[in-house]
């Protein structure tokens, strides 16, 4: 069935979802400020979006710090459709808004990573002992032939900021291993690669089915990384989403993925009904994590985090 999509921002990550869309066979539609061409339906708003006509399947992909003003609009205008939101799901805490979505979900698709759904079955009824999650990548890598002190990433007032750009490994310890209990962390803008946002942090928080579990996040990293390492008993779990290996025990696996494959799984998924998709009411545990972390380094003490 084709699905009347709506992409609100077409940034790098809106453009990509409209070309994950439309290979899945749906009619996209924009919301640009910007005159993009390519031939598709372009609104100067969500507001003159809405007053066209109702679509089935709308994809927030604004900056950060308008996610919650664009999911509010949608709510008060009635839409009854599908929504998924880029990571993060807001900026800061906030309630969500009362809607009647058909279905709705944050964009955290490294769930949907093979080497990440390898380790989740391999860890099944399994304890975990001590989890690592390192990321790692340098913010002038991520856009390139953008001016990186002109994207929302280096902001703080956009949202940016590599604690909420790479929260992916926020969602990814807690849908492992259950809410995080408490967080102590250190971190915020110990480069120069951002204007005033974050950009380096180190993380240890208890988690319900994991004892110890450390984060290293930073956009500094000139060697892009993101592995993930867990001791059970009596074996080592290990994953590397740069490589594309999965080692479990003694074994090990290559795993090869095309760029927007996980995506595709989320839209398909979210669609489908299928309940690896991370809900809003999950994503605004994240944002809740995210804010204890900082507060964890302002206070300089371990906080409790909010269930």
């Amino acid at each position: 069935m084709t699905l009347r999509c709506l992409v609100v921002g077409y940034g790098s990550i809106g453009a990509r979802h409209a070309a994950v869309l439309e290979r899945l066979g749906h009619a996209v539609s924009i919301v640009s400020r910007r005159d993009i061409g390519g031939g598709r339906p372009v609104f100067r708003s969500l507001g003159d979006a809405l007053d066209a006509g109702s679509f089935d399947h709308v994809v927030v992909a604004v900056e950060t710090a308008g996610h919650a003003a664009v999911l509010a609009e949608l709510a008060a205008r009635n839409h009854t459709g599908f929504v998924l939101v880029e990571k993060p799901l807001f900026a800061a805490p906030a309630a969500l808004p009362r809607n009647g979505f058909r279905r709705a979900g944050v964009n955290y698709n490294l769930r949907f990573h093979p080497a990440v759904r390898t380790l989740r079955t391999a860890l099944a009824g399994r304890p975990a002992e001590i989890a690592d999650f390192h990321v790692g990548q340098w913010l002038g890598d991520w856009r390139p032939g953008r001016d990186t002190a002109a994207t929302y990433s280096a902001s703080r007032a956009g949202g940016g900021g590599v604690l909420r750009d790479l929260s992916h490994e926020l969602d990814l310890a807690t849908w492992l291993f259950g809410p995080a209990r408490v967080v102590a962390a250190l971190g915020g803008r110990v480069g120069t690669v951002t204007v005033d946002a974050d950009d380096g942090w180190g993380v240890v928080m208890s988690c319900t089915r994991c004892p110890v579990v450390t984060l290293h996040l930073n956009s500094l990293d000139r060697r892009s990384r993101r592995q993930i390492a867990i001791q059970t008993e009596g074996e080592t779990l290990a994953a590397d989403l740069v490589n594309g290996t999965v080692e479990i025990g003694s074994t090990s696996e290559r795993i090869a993925v095309e760029r927007d494959a996980t995506i595709a799984a989320v839209h398909q998924a979210l669609i489908d009904g299928a309940p690896e998709v991370c809900s809003l009411e999950e994503g605004a545990r994240v944002v809740g994590l995210i804010a204890a972390i900082e507060r964890s380094a302002h206070e300089r003490k371990f906080i409790e985090v909010p269930a």
